[in-house]
Parts: structure tokens; C-alpha cells; sequence
């Protein structure tokens, strides 16, 4: 499958997972794909890949796929073993949002590296700043204040806010990388 057409097999695939079960889950993964098209032009032909994996980066939280807890996990082997998605889309969904501190607190980090590798560091960029750009329901926030939402939600001592705290950092890297880029390109996110 080339990179054109991936959102219009996404889309419908995501809904299906999240719509019913997880409304306000798609809401958010509605305003992350929404976030990629507002970064489209600075990705030239990646543009379509992003906001694919964009709309499916939180199926894993689906009932039905969630197998490990891990939902980064548990969507990229979806997409890779009963959807047979192209690669790319399923390594972003994997390796999502630093998906890679929280696997090692979960002490799934050598099956996420070995099974998946990372893809590109612009795009694993790209796809943070949509997720920490994007509150729960969707609408534009600042990874600040999401990082934030994210611990609160869960809780401090948790093991997810524990996990985003120490991520914090990298998803504030991210965002600036992607800024950094956006400005090189004398775009701005819409």
C-alpha cells in the first residue's frame, strides 16, 4: 500500500475500534489526525502516512485489542497481524509518543524494540507533537499543560504519570523539533 489513500483506510478502521467503545478516545484521535494535516506541508510525501497513523495511534486502548495493557503495543500488533498494514504506519503507532519509557517501566520495552523498529526520528517527532498537542477530546492544548492533564488523570505515583513526567522532556524536544522544522519551512500549524 503506498502512502496515498492510507487515511481513507485508517479513518474507518479507527472508528470502528474506538468510536462506540471509546467516544471521547476518538475525539482525541480525531484532533491528533486533524493536528497532522495542520503540519501536512512540512512532511511532503510522509503527509498522508502521519495522519494514517495519527487517527490509529491509540487503538490499542480498544477492548477488543487490548492484550498487554500496553496500548502502543497492542495496536501495532493489530495492524501488523490482522489488517497486514503498511509497515511504516504500524511503527509510528508503536512507537508513539515515547511509547519506548513507558514500555520499559512496563518491562515490555525488549518486545516493542524487537518487534518494531522506529521509524524515521522526524516522523516519531511529528506524531508526538500531534498526540501532546491534543487534549482527550480533541482540541488544540500545549504539551505542557497535556503533559499535565496526563499525570493528573492517572495520578502521580502511577505508573503512567509516572512515566510521562520522565517524558516530559523528550515530548518537549519534540514539539520543538517539529517547530524548529515547521519555521525552517516558514509554515506554522493551523
Amino acid at each position: 500500500m503506498s502512502n496515498t489513500g492510507l487515511p481513507e483506510w485508517a479513518y474507518p478502521l479507527a472508528e470502528s475500534l474506538l468510536a462506540e467503545p471509546l467516544p471521547r478516545r476518538w475525539k482525541h484521535s480525531l484532533g491528533v489526525a486533524e493536528r497532522a494535516r495542520s503540519i501536512a506541508a512540512a512532511l511532503g510525501p510522509d503527509a498522508e502516512l502521519l495522519e494514517a497513523a495519527a487517527v490509529l495511534h491509540d487503538i490499542g486502548y480498544a477492548p477488543d485489542l487490548a492484550k498487554t495493557g500496553f496500548h502502543p503495543l497492542d495496536g501495532a500488533r493489530y495492524l501488523r497481524d490482522v489488517e497486514q498494514a503498511d509497515e511504516r504506519v504500524v511503527r509510528l503507532v508503536a512507537h508513539h509518543s515515547c511509547a519506548w519509557m513507558e514500555a520499559e517501566a512496563r518491562g515490555l520495552r525488549d518486545e516493542l524494540e524487537s518487534e518494531f523498529p522506529r521509524e524515521t526520528p522526524e516522523l516519531i517527532d511529528a506524531l508526538c507533537f500531534c498526540d501532546m498537542n491534543t487534549t482527550p477530546d480533541g482540541t488544540p492544548t500545549n504539551p505542557v499543560d497535556r503533559v499535565n492533564e496526563i499525570a493528573g488523570r492517572y495520578g502521580p505515583d502511577s505508573l503512567i504519570g509516572t512515566f510521562i513526567r520522565r517524558a516530559e522532556p523528550e515530548i518537549l524536544a519534540s514539539t520543538a523539533r517539529v517547530l524548529g522544522r515547521l519555521a525552517a519551512t516558514k509554515l506554522q500549524p493551523t
